[in-house]
């Protein structure tokens, strides 16, 4: 595609285009074959759903979702807006509402338990319903829910957990876990009126309240061993060393559990790579301390990227003929966001398309119900009357009319990015905007930029994909996926001998889902 540059009239730049978008034909044409595919759709795919992946991008909010869509083009050497990125590709898109029971701004916890758990829950807990109160010991017991993850593995299904956080952050904790509180990581990081109570830790509970998850890949390698415990990867820092007050080693109990089950453990991505799937049938890898760097920062020799741990864990899940249940959280879009930089998280969000991307080639959309969405958003935006084509990093092609200051098109609502230089803003043409960790200005200033509570987008295909149509409660999400792979509380619609999961209408089902 050749581009051509024309001059606007109200903005002294160059913006480009092609010589074909000049032609009414290009966007007619365009617009008729998106209706002809459209078309298709009228056929609704009513299969039965073997296989279930969930891509979680934490933070991904809608204007990430575009912003990340124009840098993939970007770095594609395109425009940009025109791209299309895998999730973009999905026939059914819908909305969720993302607040959580106490919060109308949400966190990653309360609404992982919605979207995997298929409840609504406080902020700050996992696996537990609203009944439980965050950081109360004593309210866990009999307040516990089960997961997707669960069900799917109750069914005979193989499962798995791929993220770039520590693999008992909130997102996957969520999957496994009964916990009052998301920062119980190990029992170092919990009071000892929680521990005398009998509640558990995270990464305690990853290995003993599903013992045979298949596949769990990510990082928090130092919750898992005895305090003081040298990391094998970085011995002489003293922060990843391990943490563990109870002396136990949980890779090594769990290597121990699984030896003779074809099980592997790994810590790089030589390991990693190095494995023939075929020969695994239980795999942990965990590649750092705690995070995975950013995908900007990442040694490519040493860490995987979230694109390879996807595939690896796609390879051996795909072996059991019952099918499987894949988690993959891009857990570190949400980070960039909360430290103001906007071009790691962008580029977390690109790498993430990526990974779906890859599952797109390795799975089939007759049997595999696949579904792209967020936690939650940020305050987190871009916009100026920049011009097409303009670098999503770069400026707004006007200045200020207040102070006379150039300033970026991605801004933020709050956040570290808020600077004053001698009690005006910064002059952002003096600084380089467009490194890897600039901070984006932000018009009130936090250690740590927010949340958003605008609903978030969810991107659908495969079985009954359509179910995820107009605007739903999030946790609605798991409901459709155990509905679709016959698995869960739904199942009398599963007993079609053809194959098809047939759609009768749920009887005795009140609107709102209570029991009578």
């Amino acid at each position: 595609m050749s581009w051509s540059f024309g001059l606007s009239s109200n903005q002294n730049c160059l913006f480009p285009y092609t010589e074909q978008e000049k032609d009414p034909k290009y966007w007619n044409t365009w617009a008729q074959q998106t209706l002809k595919n459209a078309l298709t759709l009228q056929n609704l795919n009513k299969n039965k759903a073997k296989n279930l992946i969930l891509f979680l991008g934490d933070g991904m909010g809608v204007p990430t979702v575009t912003a990340a869509r124009i840098l993939k083009g970007q770095l594609n050497g395109q425009s940009g807006e025109e791209t299309q990125l895998e999730m973009d590709k999905f026939p059914f898109v819908s909305l969720a509402k993302t607040y959580n029971t106490n919060a109308q701004v949400p966190d990653s916890a309360g609404t992982a338990t919605a979207y995997l758990c298929g409840v609504k829950a406080n902020e700050g807990t996992v696996g537990v319903s609203a009944a439980a109160v965050r950081s109360q010991c004593n309210s866990t017991q009999g307040n516990e829910v089960t997961s997707i993850l669960r069900w799917a593995k109750e069914a005979g299904k193989s499962v798995g957990i791929v993220t770039t956080t520590r693999v008992n952050h909130a997102t996957p904790s969520a999957a496994y876990a009964h916990s009052v509180d998301r920062d119980w990581y190990s029992d170092n990081e919990m009071p000892a009126e929680a521990l005398k109570g009998g509640c558990k830790d995270i990464a305690r509970q990853l290995f003993e309240n599903i013992p045979n998850i298949d596949v769990i890949l990510g990082g928090g390698r130092k919750y898992m061993f005895p305090k003081n415990t040298s990391d094998v990867e970085y011995p002489d820092v003293l922060k990843h060393s391990g943490t563990r007050n109870d002396g136990r080693n949980l890779v090594q109990e769990w290597t121990d559990r699984v030896k003779d089950k074809k099980g592997h453990y790994v810590w790089n991505k030589k390991q990693l790579l190095s494995l023939n799937p075929n020969s695994v049938d239980y795999l942990l890898g965990l590649f750092e301390p705690m995070d995975l760097p950013y995908d900007l920062e990442r040694n490519s020799n040493t860490d995987p990227s979230l694109t390879e741990m996807v595939d690896v864990a796609i390879k051996i899940l795909k072996k059991n003929p019952s099918g499987f249940y894949l988690l993959v959280e891009g857990g570190r879009i949400d980070h960039g966001h909360h430290e103001g930089k906007a071009k790691q998280a962008l580029h977390e969000a690109v790498e993430m398309d990526r990974a779906i991307g890859r599952a797109d080639l390795m799975t089939s959309v007759h049997d595999t119900l696949t579904i792209v969405t967020a936690d939650h958003s940020h305050v987190f935006n871009f916009g100026g009357y920049t011009v097409r084509g303009n670098t999503i990093f770069g400026l707004a092609p006007m200045l200020s009319d207040i102070d006379q200051k150039p300033f970026t098109s991605i801004i933020y609502g709050n956040g570290p990015g808020y600077k004053l230089v001698n009690g005006v803003r910064e002059n952002v043409s003096t600084i380089d905007y467009q490194d890897n960790n600039y901070q984006a200005q932000a018009a009130v200033p936090l250690s740590m930029e927010t949340h958003g509570g605008e609903d978030v987008a969810v991107f659908a295909k495969g079985p009954l994909a359509h179910l995820l149509h107009g605007v739903h409660e999030q946790n609605y999400i798991p409901h459709v996926m155990a509905y679709a792979a016959c698995i869960g509380q739904n199942r009398e619609h599963c007993m079609s001998s053809n194959g098809s999961a047939d759609l009768p209408l749920l009887l005795n089902v009140n609107p709102l889902g209570l029991n009578s």
